[in-house]
This record gives C-alpha cells, sequence and structure tokens, in this order.
C-alpha cells in the first residue's frame, strides 16, 4: 500500500483501547479548553499498561516516523514500531487510532481513517472525527510537498540579515521553515501544527482566531517562566502589526508554543489563536531562529512560486520605493509626502504631527545621496495589496542611519506609505 493510505480493516482489541482511552480522556484537545494563562490539568487515565513520561515529545515523533513508513508500503515494519508505540503510550489516541488500521488492513477495507464501528463509536463521535482530521492532515503533507525550488509567494526579497523565514499554511495544518541562503530561500523542515479553534482571520480579543498577515517574532521566553501548558517554550509574534491596527483589529499574546508534555494528539484547530507545535518541532525553531529578524506568514493557504516569478512582479513596488528614496535624496518635502497616505500614522502621529521627523531627517542627510541597506519587502494579498518593507537608511558619507520598516498600501495602481517607523 502506498499514500492512498491503508485499504483494508479494524481489530476489535485495538477499538476496545481506543474507545476506552478517547472516553477517559475527554477529547483530543488537552489543551483546547485551557489555552493561554492557565495550567492544563491532564484527566486521569486507567490502563492496564503504565504510562512512559514522554521525553521531549518521542512519542510523536515516532508516530511521524510510523507514517513515513507507511507512505513507503512498508506496513509490516509500520505495525511493529505501532504495537511498540502504544504498549509504551496506551493514551497516545492517534497512535492507537494508527495502530488499530494497521491491524485492520489486513482483514477488510478501511471506509474511512480509524473505521470504529457504529456501536463502538457512541460517545466519542466528536474526539475520533478530530483524530481522523488531525490524521488526513499528518497523511497529506506526507504525500503533497511543495514543488522543489518554490517559495511561498509573499517572500518577495529578503535581506541576509534575516537568516530564517516561517511560513505557516493553515488549511495543511503545516509550519514551514526556511534558511536564507546567498542563493535564496531553502525549505529545511516542515512540522504539524494547531490553529485556533474558530479557524483563521482573527480580529478580536478572545474569538480564538489565529490571525494571518506578515509578522516578526519578537521575543524567546524562557520556559522556566512559563506553564507547563506552554511546553518547551515559546515565541511571540508581532501581531496585530500596523495593518491589523489600521482596520482596527484588537488582541495581543499570539506566541509560537509547544504543549503539554503529557500531551500527543491535537486536533487542527483546537488553540485559543496561537500557533502550536510538538515540543521536539518547538525546540527546534527555538535553537534555529533569530528574534526581531525572522518575518512569519500565516496564511488561510500559501501559494507557492519559483523565486523569479515572484521577483518579476515586485518591479512596480521597487520603482515606487526608488522614487520615494530619489525624492528624499532631492531635498524636496512636498514631493517626498506625495507617497504618503492621507491617514498615515507613525507611533500615533498623524501625517501633519509627523512632518516635522521628515524634515529634520531631509535636512541632515544635506543633499546626499541616500542608500537603503538590507532591504526586505515581503507581499501580503487580501481585501488589499500591501507590502511591508523593512531597510537601513543611511546617507552617503555617514556611518550612521535608521533601521526603518514601513507599510505601502496599492491604491490605484500607486503604492503609498501608510506607516513609517524606527526599529
Amino acid at each position: 500500500m502506498t499514500l492512498q493510505w491503508l485499504t483494508a480493516g479494524m481489530g476489535r482489541s485495538i477499538l476496545n483501547i481506543l474507545v476506552l482511552t478517547l472516553t477517559a480522556t475527554g477529547t483530543a484537545t488537552g489543551h483546547a479548553t485551557q489555552f493561554r494563562h492557565r495550567a492544563a490539568k491532564p484527566k486521569p487515565v486507567h490502563h492496564e499498561v503504565a504510562v512512559v513520561k514522554d521525553q521531549d515529545g518521542v512519542a510523536e515523533a515516532r508516530l511521524i516516523e510510523i507514517y513515513k513508513l507507511i507512505g513507503q508500503a512498508q506496513n509490516r515494519e509500520a505495525l511493529v514500531k505501532a504495537d511498540r508505540l502504544v504498549e509504551e503510550y496506551p493514551h497516545f489516541q492517534l497512535a492507537q487510532l494508527v495502530h488499530g488500521d494497521l491491524l485492520a488492513a489486513q482483514i477488510r477495507p478501511l471506509k474511512t481513517f480509524g473505521d470504529v464501528p457504529e456501536a463502538l463509536s457512541v460517545g466519542v463521535a466528536p474526539a475520533l472525527a478530530e483524530l481522523r482530521e488531525e490524521s488526513q492532515r499528518r497523511v497529506r503533507a506526507l504525500r503533497e510537498r511543495p514543488a522543489p525550488g518554490t517559495v511561498p509567494s509573499q517572500f518577495l526579497a529578503l535581506s541576509q540579515k534575516s537568516r530564517h523565514a516561517i511560513a505557516v499554511d493553515a488549511s495543511r495544518s503545516r509550519l514551514y521553515l526556511f534558511e536564507n541562503t546567498a542563493n535564496g530561500l531553502n525549505l529545511v523542515a516542515d512540522y504539524y501544527i494547531s490553529v485556533g479553534k474558530a479557524g483563521t482571520a482573527k480580529s478580536a480579543e478572545g474569538d480564538q482566531r489565529t490571525p494571518l498577515g506578515v509578522y516578526y517574532i519578537t521575543s524567546n521566553l524562557d520556559p522556566k517562566s512559563l506553564k507547563d501548558f506552554y511546553g518547551s517554550g515559546a515565541l511571540p509574534i508581532s501581531y496585530p502589526n500596523m495593518l491589523d491596527s489600521k482596520r482596527g483589529k484588537t488582541g495581543s499574546g499570539i506566541w509560537l508554543h509547544g504543549t503539554p508534555p503529557n500531551q500527543f494528539s491535537r486536533p487542527p484547530q483546537a488553540t485559543d489563536g496561537c500557533v502550536v507545535l510538538a515540543n521536539p518541532d518547538l525546540q527546534h525553531i527555538i535553537r534555529t531562529v533569530e528574534v526581531r529578524t525572522t518575518p512569519v506568514v500565516i496564511a488561510t493557504q500559501l501559494q507557492w512560486v519559483p523565486p523569479q516569478s515572484a521577483r518579476a512582479e515586485s518591479k512596480p513596488f521597487e520603482e515606487a520605493l526608488l522614487g520615494w528614496r530619489n525624492a528624499k535624496t532631492s531635498g524636496n518635502l512636498q514631493q517626498v509626502l506625495t507617497y504618503y497616505t492621507p491617514d498615515f500614522n507613525s507611533n500615533g502621529k498623524n501625517l501633519a504631527q509627523w512632518m516635522p521627523t521628515l524634515k529634520t531627517e531631509i535636512d541632515q542627510t544635506q543633499g546626499r545621496t541616500i542608500q537603503l541597506k538590507d532591504v526586505s519587502y515581503l507581499r501580503w494579498t487580501d481585501a488589499a495589496d500591501t507590502m511591508v518593507v523593512t531597510f537601513g537608511e543611511v546617507a552617503d558619507g555617514t556611518r550612521i542611519g535608521w533601521t526603518k520598516r514601513q507599510y505601502w498600501i496599492r491604491q490605484e495602481n500607486q503604492w503609498k506609505i501608510f506607516f513609517e517607523g524606527l526599529i
């Protein structure tokens, strides 16, 4: 059998274990009911086999290994590993589901993931549905891979100061980690993730949705300062960003974080808005990425494109950015102001209030050519077309400049700045 998954049945003994596990633990979403600022309280589980404490998410990594063996049509080897996994972790619900499918594959065709007979599924149908959805998403991620050499369409240009980048595809429950090399972005790893219980497109505090947009990792929280609920650590991101604020969105505390030590399975939609990963996956990300310079794109569905086509689409914006730089170099304040929207905002200052700052910057350049260094720009397109731009601004002959972030919006085929601030 291949990644069409399994094509045969389910053993009754393993079904009884699975249903017992689901009944004992309620659902597969241990953290879905207590998400952010309260420690999860695991419910007691009763088994004939002793539970072995998970060591940094080893159980989840072993399940992925079983999936890969199934994808390689090595079901016998997969069953051996599944036997050991469920013996050591009898409360690992998704492992029980896969184990049952592997056993039953030798008897009869499966109708679905976890093909539990109706008589046994009474009372646990919602939890089974969540496990099936999780399993399907994991298998789909192994089967459907991004085309080699492609990148998410949001990444138009990334400075070498951003050594890594992250993209989240909510529709696939997947987080992709990239290394930014001299030859462009290189996909180095991807992981299963959960998002908000109410889905994506966060707009208000407490709506249990995960935000969509372009963000940056703002800090790395010491796991010693966190409850076990957050697992091996947390990386807060910059929600709400300036586009979110412009649109009146509220809320805060959106993190990439881990899971309680005893938690294994979790549905694709199981959080209060954060992006949640298995602990070993999060640990790898924490060890790899840099605070403040790592962008995080969260999309309903990522569009993967060749890098050269993404750059070709960015030409009109590059011309606008160059025009702004040239206008500022010329020292003509009125010409520079034509690049800003009427509702421009800079950390609470409107355009009129911010104008003295802009005039001071122009005066300080004294007619010298302004150079833009280490330029990054990421595109976000929904109801509007926006660009998140980061660069160093330095006048020729000087060694000191500013590191800035601008938000541009396309209005009637013209790019305009609606936010500008120092980093």
